[in-house]
């Protein structure tokens, strides 16, 4: 579990991971469990993490902005708002600081286990399935402020955490969202599987999320080998080589047509990096990006 406090210096902000689907990555790498409650900062802009909710989280903007987008929808939070981010959602995100300050939220996750722990133990449960948004602004209410200001305290002299209190707090939460929004119980206790869906409609819409196949695989209803298989009949090419082709696609046409800079796009399309991007568009069409 890890709260990182404001009294954290600068140096150790700097060196933080962009987002809380980089930092759920990094630990999952090293075997360790999804902390339960993330405070963090840092200084300049940023659209790092993997474009993947995993758990449903509660998040307070404590300063700065983002900006989210699902594919479809574009989210903006500002300083002092309050949200709710969906499980199981593709998103982008663009976090930016103040103007000579920090960038700083406050996320508590709940993740399956906590939410079925939970339901046993306070009896709620998901009546139906229901669509909803990746993101949902909650309206601001004190009784998420108070939440908010009484985390920072669990931190002890040596910046370690007490992992039975914090579990609480992350209980407390919950209860605390519940009361204010109770509709939000089909979402966090729905624990039913994504179903099958039209595969070739969801990659066409979302080739230019930077996700694993895996992720893929999931959204549509499939196991990896079922999508590896599907993905074949309908597109007679390897999901790694369909994704790297179409966004190049996207790349060209953005460069030639509406003279967008390689710089620009090449995060928006999906690709690592700048030299990535510029090395297989030059490859697959012959001429570097910067001369399209």
């Amino acid at each position: 579990m890890l709260i990182l406090s404001g009294a954290d210096t600068a140096n150790t902000y700097r060196n933080l991971k962009a987002g809380f689907s980089g930092l759920i990555a990094d630990m999952r790498k090293e075997n360790s469990l999804i902390p339960p409650i993330v405070h963090s900062c840092y200084f300049s802009a940023s659209t790092k993490g993997e474009q993947f909710v995993p758990v449903h989280t509660f998040s307070f903007q404590e300063s700065g902005s983002v900006i989210a987008n699902d594919g479809t929808k574009e989210y903006i939070f500002n300083e002092g708002d309050f949200r709710f981010a969906v499980a199981n959602k593709l998103a982008k995100y663009k976090k930016i600081p103040p103007p000579n300050g920090a960038y700083r939220t406050v996320a508590i996750f709940f993740d399956e286990a906590m939410l079925r722990e939970f339901n046993s133990t306070y009896g709620f449960s998901c009546d139906r399935t229901v669509p909803t948004d990746a993101f949902i602004k909650l309206k601001p209410h004190k009784a998420y402020s108070d939440l908010v200001a009484s985390l920072i305290p669990y931190l002890d002299a040596d910046g370690l955490l007490d992992t039975e209190l914090l579990k609480l707090k992350a209980k407390e939460a919950l209860l605390i969202i519940l009361k204010i929004n109770p509709e939000l119980k089909n979402i966090l206790f729905d624990f039913s599987q994504p179903g099958k869906i039209d595969l070739a409609a969801f990659m066409q819409q979302n080739y230019h999320f930077k996700v694993g196949l895996e992720r893929f695989a999931f959204l549509t209803g499939r196991s990896l080998a079922t999508f590896k298989r599907d993905f074949k009949e309908i597109f007679n090419s390897s999901p790694g080589r369909w994704l790297t082709w179409r966004r190049l696609q996207a790349g060209k046409y953005l460069i030639e047509e509406q003279s967008k800079r390689p710089s620009e796009i090449y995060a928006e399309l999906g690709f690592e990096s700048l030299s990535h991007f510029t090395y297989a568009f030059r490859r697959a069409f012959g001429v570097s990006p910067g001369k399209a």
